[in-house]
């Protein structure tokens, strides 16, 4: 009996196009033998779409789309919901959700399937929700003792009362360069680089057209190395890659457009350094309490000090992305890295199973 897969992807993000390139990925590489796939589309407006389920892999990006199709309603993927045989035919056994950024990555998405009990993919509520928002997740990482460049963050309403003070706070408290970024938002979107007022004034008003809180964050002069990291309760550590940027610094274009980006992996860095990044990086996801994946970002200087930037709840995740290309320098292959996820998503719904909710 296959596995009824359903893979989730699109979404009402900025970073709908690159959930695509993902779901295209795992599609060509998931073992159909195994899996009955059923597509999941999430259109740009928010509309759900169920295509046909796929015998087989899909070579164009546009056969995943369903955007003439009628839209459905999402909770109708539990067939708990709906006892007949034909709803029980057509029920999911475990969803991939292949969404990046705000609705999709940030929580809301992972709830819904809370509520339907259906297993999946990834990480939880908490753990999404607060990954996503990078203050909440830079508080959290303070109060596990994590080593991190310093920061300031405002809300929209409170930029605008007063520009200012705003910008004099972050050149006495972070000075430049320094980077503003959308609080709630990944792939590197709506980032920016300041060296003076002028820049800090436009890069606060880029922002705040992706998100209404803005974090500000010291530039620190040091190498980016990322490490992934996989499991439920133990997990463990990929090989340690180098993100080498060609230009300024590793925006959205570097990433996904011009290939502008050197990747070395494994990273040229000691024993000692891969040792304690790995440590801090299974400290920050238990901190988090992160389950399936997560790719954590670090910075490291000239003298060796290794200060956390980041984790990333759903990272980019085709075979070309950093996560997939660290564990196979470890020794796994895309396929069984798609397949290890799948499993530790049923065992964690397992887990959950065993709560009693009522008295």
């Amino acid at each position: 009996m296959k596995i009824k897969l359903g893979l989730l992807y699109g979404g009402k993000s900025a970073e709908h196009k690159v959930s695509l390139q993902t779901a295209l990925a795992v599609t060509k590489a998931l073992d159909h033998s195994k899996y009955e796939v059923h597509p999941i589309y999430i259109t740009e407006q928010g509309k759900w779409v169920r295509g046909e389920r796929l015998e087989g892999a899909v070579s164009e990006v546009k056969q995943l789309q369903f955007p003439d199709e009628k839209a459905f309603a999402p909770m109708t993927l539990n067939t708990e919901l709906f006892p007949t045989e034909q709803a029980k035919e057509d029920a999911i056994d475990v969803i991939f959700p292949l969404l990046h950024g705000p609705n999709g990555e940030d929580g809301t998405v992972q709830g819904l399937l809370e509520l339907m009990n259906l297993p999946y993919v990834g990480n939880g509520v908490l753990a999404s929700a607060a990954g996503m928002d990078k203050v909440i997740m830079k508080n959290i990482f303070a109060q596990a003792g994590l080593t991190q460049p310093n920061y300031v963050w405002y809300i929209r309403s409170q930029f605008e009362a007063n520009k200012e003070v705003a910008c004099e706070e972050v050149e006495k408290e972070l000075g430049y360069p320094c980077f503003v970024k959308p609080a709630n938002l990944g792939s590197s979107v709506g980032i920016s680089k300041c060296r003076n007022r002028e820049e800090l004034m436009a890069a606060f008003e880029e922002a705040f057209i992706f998100d209404r809180k803005v974090i500000v964050e010291e530039g620190i002069i040091g190498r980016e190395i990322e490490v992934g990291v996989m499991g439920n309760d133990n997990p463990s550590c990929s090989v340690i890659g180098e993100i080498v940027p060609k230009t300024d610094f590793y925006d959205y274009k570097a990433k996904y457009e011009d290939g502008s980006t050197g990747l070395l992996i494994p990273a040229p860095v000691s024993e000692e350094v891969a040792t304690r990044m790995k440590e801090e990086a299974i400290r920050a996801f238990k901190s988090l309490d992160c389950s399936g994946l997560v790719r954590a970002d670090f910075f490291l200087t000239e003298k060796e000090e290794l200060l956390i930037n980041e984790v990333n709840t759903m990272p980019g995740f085709t075979p070309f992305s950093m996560f997939p290309m660290l564990w196979q320098e470890a020794g796994m292959t895309y396929p069984e890295i798609i397949e290890q996820l799948i499993q530790l998503a049923i065992e964690r719904h397992e887990e959950k199973q065993k709560i009693k909710y009522t008295m």
